[in-house]
């Protein structure tokens, strides 16, 4: 019940999502016009910001400079690479395929090949009652790792989580009945800062090495040019900018959820 309130509560508070229920409200509440008509422009506000480039480029941004990497990577005992990045195997395709993350699988095996680590920890299971995929994100990850040539003996599967949290945890687990004591993190820049937190109020200090960075340094400087055809463009809402926004609320969500409970802890 917790992991789907988890799911369902947040989508009530993203742009779209809280936008829709705005508009609902407006329709179905027996208020004044002049309310139902504030309701609509409130709704239309967090669409034109959400969904433009100054606004998802500020809060990505904001959240994959968080975490500084170490510029030499030290050697570690494992790789950890959470899951997000595949997509199943399941008909019609032809075989595991990546998705916008899977930076997340080639950054771990090029670190193996680099000789970072001997093992390479796969986390990520499913939620099954929100999806019908017949293969997990760690299973996945694997397939992948084996066809790029790590070997089987290097790839250690955890595929009992649900959401980062349950990664964090049932990886734990393994960590400590492997004995790894230097932990390389694998994950996306923007997930990073989420993850090493959780993974640290666990008592793991983890080493990060985040992968797909969805904003480079170029482009955060030719965001503020003085371009007007760019900057037209920008001021428009874009349904990929949204979904940026989207998923950078979804972090700072998560990082305010773990500083919360850190408090109610401490108290």
């Amino acid at each position: 019940m917790f992991v789907f309130f988890s799911k369902f509560l947040p989508l009530l508070i993203y742009p779209l999502g809280l936008a829709c229920l705005l508009m609902l409200l407006s329709l179905i509440l027996r208020i004044p016009s002049s309310w139902r008509k504030r309701l609509v422009a409130f709704a239309f506000i967090l669409l034109w910001l959400g969904g433009n480039r100054w606004v998802a480029y500020s809060l990505t941004y904001s959240l994959e400079r968080k975490i500084v990497p170490p510029s030499d990577l030290p050697k570690g005992d494992v790789i950890l690479v959470l899951g997000g990045g595949t997509e199943s195997l399941d008909a019609p395709r032809s075989g595991v395929e990546v998705n916008g993350a899977g930076d997340r699988v080639l950054h771990a095996v090029r670190l193996y090949r680099q000789g970072i680590a001997p093992f390479i920890l796969l986390s990520g299971g499913n939620i099954e009652w929100l999806t019908s995929r017949t293969t997990t994100p760690a299973f996945e990850m694997k397939e992948l790792m084996l066809f790029m040539g790590v070997p089987e003996s290097a790839l250690v599967l955890q595929d009992q989580s649900q959401n980062t949290a349950e990664d964090v945890m049932f990886s734990a687990r393994i960590i400590e009945e492997r004995g790894f004591e230097r932990i390389i993190l694998v994950t996306s820049a923007q997930h990073m800062p989420r993850s090493v937190e959780l993974f640290r109020a666990q008592g793991i200090d983890v080493i990060p090495s985040p992968a797909d960075y969805s904003i480079t340094d170029a482009e955060w400087r030719s965001l503020w040019q003085a371009n007007l055809p760019a900057q037209l463009i920008n001021i428009l809402p874009n349904a990929g900018y949204l979904s940026m926004t989207t998923s950078s609320l979804k972090e700072y969500l998560g990082i305010l959820v773990n500083s919360l409970k850190s408090l109610i802890k401490l108290s």
